[in-house]
């Protein structure tokens, strides 16, 4: 999402500076905090390490930018108080968390955004300045469905439940493919709970796929399955199956009704037995109709224009405890 938000600003003619690894691709100015990307660097043992040289590159330069936008939840609040400098923080995970409480309440002027409003349920009180939705660049074809499965792409992880997507294929007799890391901490829920389900051959586990491989993935599925078990923020793949045209089919939990629209681009559900039903019921729903919602609300493009919007107010706003409350009801809607 950074890279994709710099990319469209740099495009509307912005000045963007980009604070990431060195091996970053972008039109923005880059500052690197370290050579290559953390997660795929085996030899990096301590990421926090470099995520605190970065804020500082940041803070060196901060009087440079009319605005800094950061991305690093809330590592940077000690610093953003004292230094005064005007930002705005985008909050890209789950915010139920009892520990978080403490951190927000102690750090309540710092302006935030969420990513979609259910997000801020657990600290509602924050100081959010406006809420924007993911985008996606237009570089995801429509696809036709033509390879009858169902897919599942993501990362395989007890609150993504892919248990339950295959549950689903083996239920209606379809293929089901897996496209889906697994990360370090996740290991040991694959090992043990996941990959003796494997062994069924109408379920197909692929491994992670790159971004020039999910239009097909995903354009080629009948549906896309979505039964999450966790309050998650946004969930990216719902609108990459939007973008290829294929109906999600997704269990109601966090932002899974402001993002699909049901009986356009998906269908919510409730429970195992609505999943199920919703697979035959998927077939009635218009694949062109799918691409136009993420056409109208779900690109690139959109998203930046919110953020300038945000910049924008934050920039104009005199007193950000007492004035945040109105933009955030001018972006928010």
């Amino acid at each position: 999402m950074v890279s994709y938000l710099t990319e469209e600003l740099v495009g509307m003619g912005h000045e963007v500076t980009l604070f990431a690894s060195g091996d970053s691709e972008t039109a923005a100015r880059l500052i690197p905090a370290c050579p290559t990307s953390l997660r795929l660097d085996k030899g990096c043992i301590d990421q926090l390490a470099h995520h605190y040289v970065m804020l500082e590159d940041v803070m060196e330069r901060a009087k440079e930018f009319d605005i800094i936008h950061f991305h690093v939840d809330y590592l940077h609040f000690p610093l953003s108080r004292i230094t005064g400098f005007p930002h705005v923080t985008t909050l890209h995970g789950r915010l139920d968390l009892p520990d978080l409480v403490p951190l927000y309440r102690k750090y309540r002027e710092m302006p935030v955004v969420s990513i979609c409003h259910g997000q801020r349920k657990p600290l509602c009180w924050a100081n959010w300045v406006g809420n924007v939705y993911h985008g996606l660049p237009k570089r995801l074809s429509p696809g036709d469905g033509s390879g009858k499965y169902l897919a599942f792409l993501g990362r395989i992880c007890p609150e993504k439940r892919v248990d339950r997507a295959i549950q689903i294929a083996l239920e209606v007799g379809m293929p089901l493919k897996i496209a889906a890391k697994v990360d370090l901490v996740d290991r040991e829920y694959h090992e043990c709970k996941i990959k003796p389900l494997l062994v069924n051959p109408n379920i197909e586990y692929i491994g992670e796929i790159a971004e020039q491989q999910k239009a097909e993935f995903l354009g080629d599925a009948y549906a896309h399955l979505f039964p999450i078990d966790w309050p998650e923020p946004f969930g990216l793949t719902m609108i990459e199956a939007m973008a290829c045209g294929t109906p999600t089919i997704a269990f109601d939990c966090g932002s899974v009704p402001e993002v699909i629209t049901h009986g356009v681009s998906g269908l919510i559900v409730n429970n195992m037995l609505e999943a199920v039903s919703a697979v035959a019921e998927a077939s009635t729903l218009s694949r062109a109709a799918c691409r136009q919602e993420f056409e109208t609300r779900f690109t690139a493009s959109r998203m930046a224009q919110d953020y300038v919007k945000i910049y924008e107010a934050m920039l104009s706003t005199k007193s950000l405890s007492t004035e945040t409350r109105e933009i955030d009801s001018l972006l928010t809607l």
